[in-house]
């Protein structure tokens, strides 16, 4: 019976599913300086194993609920890309830099269109 477990009185019962929200607040109480992950994994009728594992899963960065996912990041035009463009009949190339808080992308010299292509078909399947 996979998806049942015996409860402390010997009956059984289905186990309950935990979003990744529920998860991600379970762990981040187990981070704090002197808490047990047993007590915390009690408290929350979770398997202490199980929390442990979830513990790795944050680390990870996989236990990020998909509303995260989704929002949107902050953009800021430089004083270069706000000038004027000049248009010819080579492909526009710029300079694309995302900071991501850790770490930075910086694509140099790319092709605008190409770029733009490439991330909608990655974002949006």
């Amino acid at each position: 019976m996979g998806s049942r477990e015996p409860s402390a009185e010997g009956a059984y019962r289905k186990r309950r599913y935990r979003s990744k929200q529920e998860r991600r607040l379970i762990v981040e109480e187990t981070l704090v300086p002197g808490v047990s992950v047993a007590i915390v994994a009690r408290a929350h009728e979770v398997n202490a194993n199980q929390v442990f594992h979830w513990r790795k899963l944050y680390q990870q960065g996989l236990l990020e609920s998909d509303t995260e996912a989704a929002k949107l990041l902050p953009v800021r035009i430089s004083e270069a890309i706000q000038s004027e463009p000049r248009y010819s009949r080579s492909v526009a190339t710029a300079t694309i830099q995302i900071d991501l808080g850790r770490a930075k992308l910086r694509l140099e010299g790319v092709s605008v269109a190409e770029v733009l292509r490439t991330i909608m078909e990655r974002v949006l399947g």
